[in-house]
């Protein structure tokens, strides 16, 4: 029964009850690898990670996941727990939140034919797509052992102090291979028809439900859309929730898309609680908790989800990345106050697959709790800030969280710097959010804001310590015959300016403000629903009608005649983030924008531009050729305030331009913050 306690969110933050343990509000933080599962001794940069999310007040946490045996491990080292010494590791998480009064559940993750391992195993020898190495299918005897360690490692994390575990059986991991025909060629008892093929997963939390008894929470991750050719049906997903059900689960959680799938599911072009009609469809289905996910970053979203029954709580990962105080923050109605996730990836999934530590790009401070302390300041200086773009920002409002006068200067009329560009492309109106938490921390650290007014030498060698430049880029000129010309526009004309473009454009550059332009002048706009559309133009199926959830993609057609060129040989956007950058790509693609690489520029003028394409000299006709050849960083101010002997620091892009900026501007401003 609801909690009307709460006079804003009274189904967000009403308690729920999971077998004999009462949960205080609907939130469940999401399982996210992060990088400090592989941490040498015990895992105490883990369990301060973890810490400050049960400090704000997560109903219920979920670890990144942890392997039950070594073939299962998604990478050589990756965590694992299977003997005494990594129970005494773990302690240090478990006893770090269980002090802060949270609680948390491990996951245990079988990475299957998904693990970047030699020694990887499978329920049948079929390679994946995103790994180099072809699995060993399991033997009969393979099986049953593997079934064991789960059983072993949910033990094991009972004696390490967690609450319960959550089963990893989606997103195309080891449990999602036994499942589906697509990855089970078996002939034997665990192969062949479905009743045969989910006897792995149904076996698995049985017996771990037998091993660990009744007041241990057990979480299983059920695939309840594929996004892949020869996934699981609707009714096979009906049939698996109900055995999971029965075989002793406490809580289902949703799982979207396995890892291989080319839909977009949690990027910031994905639509607010895109999937949870996915998870309402099992509701009435099963009598557990169900929990559902995917793109749920604010309290009013994840309230009017719970509001409509889709779920019984929701999941978040990296809104609770990007802030660990997300919860008290809703629960004293300070919703201006939260740092929103804005799904970029840029500084956890990207960095993640790239084997380093995952942080958050809006809050550097994430997974770096023991590292980067931000504390009240000694030796109070008085600081000037020219610049109020991500890194200028970061860096006013911590310094002056930490004590310091700080007075930041802004040369235009509104904070956000190359973010009110960003904003404008569709799919990026998430950046918006971190604007408006700019705007509001501003205001509550008192920061002395001097907008529509260019600081100059003058001004800033007078009454300040030190001087920050955080002034930024500038689009970066080229040489060219008939550059000068009217049709010739810059990135900044189109996405700040608003300058009308015509039906032919020819885009110079293709790197991440190349793309971003490509996309703003592709979009349509939708009159109904931006998930139907979204739906649509990805070729996922309401319906389900089809097992693992796909259909033809429907976008609509692109406005304009789009021709993306860059210098360089090779993929456009190859420099694009690890996890979006095909995003991009596909989507343009599906738009008919014409990329060509290895161009060199010879002209432009009324036949259009002129260029020479791998050898071969081509003329595009268009009405305009929009301009996006990179950046180079603005930093006019530094020798002269230097030459009078005042403490100059450059951050963000005044110090270095390049692409993904931003994330190095929020962490430089930031952690100089923290030092000065």
């Amino acid at each position: 029964m609801t909690n009307k306690s709460h006079p804003k969110y009274p189904h967000l933050l009403s308690p729920i009850q999971v077998g004999s343990v009462t949960l205080p509000n609907r939130v469940l933080m999401g399982s996210m690898h992060v990088g400090l599962e592989e941490e040498r001794g015990r895992l105490d940069k883990m369990g301060a990670y973890f810490a400050a999310r049960a400090e704000g007040g997560v109903g219920l946490i979920v670890t990144g996941g942890i392997a039950p045996n070594r073939s299962g491990a998604v990478k050589p080292f990756a965590g694992k727990l299977t003997n005494r010494y990594e129970v005494w590791k773990h302690r240090a998480v478990t006893d770090a939140v269980h002090k802060k009064g949270g609680r948390i559940a491990m996951q245990i993750l079988h990475a299957g034919r998904y693990a970047y391992l030699p020694w990887s195993v499978a329920p049948s020898a079929v390679k994946s797509p995103i790994t180099p190495f072809k699995p060993r299918a399991l033997s009969g005897r393979g099986v049953e052992n593997t079934i064991g360690d789960y059983v072993r490692c949910a033990q094991k994390a009972q004696e390490a102090g967690y609450d319960g575990v959550e089963v990893m059986g989606s997103e195309g991991y080891l449990i999602n291979q036994f499942i589906v025909t697509k990855t089970n060629k078996r002939t034997d008892q665990w192969g062949g028809d479905y009743a045969n093929r989910i006897r792995f997963p149904i076996e698995i939390v049985r017996r771990m439900r037998q091993a660990v008894g009744d007041d241990f929470i057990i979480i299983y991750r059920l695939s309840m859309l594929d996004l892949v050719k020869e996934g699981s049906s609707w009714e096979e997903i009906v049939q698996l929730g109900k055995a999971i059900e029965e075989a002793g689960a406490s809580i289902i959680n949703t799982g979207i898309g396995w890892h291989e799938a080319r839909v977009p599911t949690i990027a910031t072009m994905v639509p607010r609680a895109a999937y949870t009609w996915v998870t309402q469809r099992l509701s009435g289905e099963v009598s557990i908790p169900l929990v559902t996910s995917n793109r749920i970053n604010m309290p009013q979203v994840a309230e009017d989800v719970l509001a409509s029954g889709a779920a019984d709580m929701v999941s978040m990962a990296r809104p609770l990345l990007a802030d660990p105080h997300w919860v008290k923050k809703a629960e004293e109605e300070r919703d201006d106050e939260i740092n929103t996730c804005i799904a970029c990836n840029q500084a956890c999934l990207d960095l993640i697959f790239q084997n380093k530590r995952a942080s958050c790009m809006v809050n550097p401070l994430a997974c770096y709790e023991t590292e980067v302390q931000i504390a009240p300041t000694p030796t109070p200086k008085r600081i000037a800030v020219v610049g109020a773009g991500p890194a200028g920002l970061a860096f006013a409002t911590t310094a002056a969280s930490r004590g310091h006068q700080v007075t930041l200067f802004e040369a235009s009329d509104t904070i956000g710097g190359q973010f009110k560009m960003a904003r404008r492309v569709p799919g990026k109106e998430e950046f918006d959010e971190t604007i408006r938490y700019f705007r509001k921390q501003l205001e509550l650290t008192g920061v002395n804001v001097k907008l529509g007014c260019r600081a100059d030498e003058e001004a800033l060698s007078n009454g300040f310590d030190s001087v920050v430049l955080a002034t930024g880029v500038t689009p970066r000129a080229i040489s060219l015959p008939g550059i000068d010309r009217p049709e010739v526009l810059s990135y900044v004309d189109v996405l700040l300016h608003e300058r009308e473009v015509g039906k032919r454009v020819a885009v110079i550059g293709a790197g991440g403000i190349g793309f971003d332009v490509a996309e703003f002048l592709t979009h349509t706009d939708h009159s109904g629903s931006p998930i139907d559309a979204y739906l649509d133009e990805w070729g996922v199926d309401r319906e389900m009608s089809v097992p693992g959830g796909l259909k033809r993609p429907e976008g609509p057609e692109a406005p304009r005649e789009i021709t993306l060129c860059q210098r360089k040989k090779g993929k456009l956007g190859a420099r694009l983030g690890k996890t979006t950058g095909w995003i991009h790509r596909t989507a343009l693609r599906k738009r008919k924008v014409k990329m060509l690489s290895e161009c060199s520029y010879d002209r432009i003028d009324e036949q259009g531009l002129h260029l020479t394409v791998a050898g071969q000299p081509q003329v595009i006709a268009v009405d305009n050729v929009i301009v996006c050849a990179g950046q180079t960083p603005l930093r006019d101010l530094q020798g002269p305030l230097q030459a009078r002997g005042l403490d100059v620091h450059l951050i963000g892009g005044a110090d270095r331009a390049e692409e993904l900026d931003a994330r190095r501007a929020f962490d430089q401003g930031t952690r100089l913050a923290a030092g000065i």
